[in-house]
């Protein structure tokens, strides 16, 4: 059985905490290091519905890709929701254990999670990491299709593929543009179009799109825009950390127990597709 400083140096050297973002928080909120470890919870957020999750597991140490406190805080006082949570996790001798754009950086990362689940090929990082002598680091990840298909195929490939959202897909472009090369960023991407119109892909599957980012995007180029719940495009990267840390506790004879949570913490509850305009 081993230890939490033992689990989080194994995490550490899958997702170094000096490659995240500067303005990222990333690393352990809270847990004793010297407690044991025989069950972990994966999440995309460290909410109190996942925190609820790990304990009726029985979960020692959760892992979320989302920080709990990206902004730094000066309470953790239990009447606010995060004051909350923290409470919780301690007084449950539960870790809480965060791996952000560490993780969205990483070979394989975030991007490469949200790639296997659509069924493409990565051919390289859209953003790479010039520290990476490999070429294979970097943010978002530039890919092709086993075989040609309409825009319109693709945006419903991704909505079958992709955890269900009360938000769905998105879509802009022509429907029936024949597509073969992606671009995929696991979270909000509007900030990478430069990137992918450098790249010279067909369509560009991300997050969190706003009006002003993809009106110019569709003016500058014919590129298709595929916009997917920023819950939904990262939700996979659970299941590949999931496998990494069984590869890990197989080869250190740990008998941990890994779950993914299946709890769908996308803040939003429901869609009306609204009506023609008059």
């Amino acid at each position: 059985m081993p230890r939490l400083s033992e689990v989080l140096a194994q995490l550490d050297a899958l997702w170094p905490p000096e490659r995240a973002e500067q303005w990222d928080a990333v690393g352990t909120v809270c847990g004793d290091p010297d407690a044991p470890v025989t069950r972990v919870l994966i999440a995309v957020d460290p909410v109190r519905s996942v925190v609820d999750e790990a304990l009726g597991l029985g979960a020692d140490l959760i892992l979320t890709h989302h920080p709990l406190y990206l902004r730094g805080t000066t309470t953790v006082a239990a009447g606010t929701f995060k004051g909350r949570v923290v409470h919780t996790l301690i007084k449950h001798d539960i870790a809480l254990h965060v791996a952000h754009t560490n993780a969205d950086s990483a070979d394989p990362g975030v991007s490469d999670a949200l790639a296997g689940a659509l069924g493409l090929r990565v051919v390289g990082p859209l953003v790479p990491d010039p520290t990476d002598p490999a070429g294979r680091r970097g943010l978002g990840r530039i890919c092709e299709l086993d075989r040609p298909a309409t825009l319109r195929d693709f945006a419903a490939r991704a909505a079958h593929r992709l955890p269900a959202t009360a938000q769905g897909i998105r879509v802009a472009g022509d429907p029936d543009t024949l597509v073969s090369t992606v671009a995929v960023s696991g979270g909000s991407g509007d900030s990478l179009f430069d990137q992918v119109r450098a790249a010279g892909v067909d369509v560009f599957l991300t997050a969190d799109l706003r009006h002003h980012p993809v009106s110019e995007a569709t003016q500058h180029s014919p590129l298709g825009l595929v916009d997917a719940a920023h819950w939904a495009t990262e939700w996979p990267w659970c299941e590949l950390a999931a496998t990494q840390l069984d590869e890990i506790s197989d080869r250190h004879d740990w008998d941990l127990r890994v779950h993914v949570s299946k709890t769908v913490t996308d803040p939003w509850s429901s869609h009306h597709s609204s009506g023609a305009p008059n």
